[in-house]
């Protein structure tokens, strides 16, 4: 099976072969994956970073790529060339996201034939970001969507792995999986970079006080008081947390 790297800006990833499937997650631009299966108008994939399995619509997809930088700001808006002028467009490219610069001037690189973005949205590929509070805090009042991975729209456990994604070292998709993919932390007392989950969310603690996630009731990503999240949690879904880990012991 071949390498495929999606083209578009972001794609749904559904539960089956239908867009009234549940959406399970996304996929970003210059992403890798593999075809398992082919079922009329869409394809069964399996992403290269998070072996993530479900169904995509079929696009023009991007073969023999290897991204040579990723984009560092939240969303970069993508420019068309014309007389010499770059005329906005609507379209974007979402955090995370790997592309290969084909052609660049003083302020914009092309990144796709007069598709180009801003100089300043990109670093190299393999640049690491350390301040894990900065790329959480970027997402602050995103919508929460069930599935989503961009500004747009992201839910908990993505919210979480976006930070992973970034700096390209695997982290899984769901709750679940990161769950038992953490190290549970041996002090009870939260802390700054705590991840704490509970059966179907996760959050991370920005310090001993404050609490960011993607949060369902709320319908976006926001910051709490971490005892009254705990609280709130409890008494609302009836749920306790099931294990504390740390950012920086993964």
């Amino acid at each position: 099976m071949k390498n495929n790297f999606l083209s578009k800006s972001v794609a749904n990833v559904y539960f089956k072969p239908s867009s009234n499937s549940e959406v399970v997650s996304q996929i970003l631009y210059g992403e890798k994956f593999k075809i398992l299966l082919k079922r009329k108008n869409y394809i069964k994939i399996k992403t290269h970073y998070d072996n993530y399995i479900g169904y995509i619509k079929k696009v023009k997809f991007l073969e023999n790529f290897k991204p040579s930088h990723k984009i560092s700001k939240i969303k970069s808006r993508i420019f068309f060339k014309k007389d010499k002028k770059f005329l906005s467009s609507n379209h974007y490219l979402y955090y995370g996201s790997g592309i290969y610069v084909r052609n660049k001037n003083k302020k914009y690189i092309e990144f796709e034939k007069n598709r180009w973005i801003k100089k300043s949205d990109i670093k190299n590929i393999d640049h690491y970001e350390k301040n894990y509070i900065k790329i959480f805090k970027s997402f602050l009042n995103t919508k929460y969507l069930w599935g989503g991975k961009t500004c747009v729209g992201i839910d908990c456990s993505a919210l979480i792995q976006i930070y992973f994604y970034y700096n390209r070292i695997f982290f899984p998709r769901d709750t679940k999986d990161q769950i038992g993919f953490c190290k549970r932390k041996r002090s009870k007392n939260c802390s700054k970079g705590d991840i704490v989950f509970w059966k179907g969310h996760v959050g991370i603690c920005l310090n001993k006080s404050r609490f960011i996630h993607a949060y369902g009731p709320k319908k976006k990503v926001i910051i709490m008081p971490t005892a009254q999240t705990i609280k709130l949690i409890d008494k609302t879904a009836n749920l306790k947390v099931k294990k504390v880990s740390n950012i920086c012991i993964i």
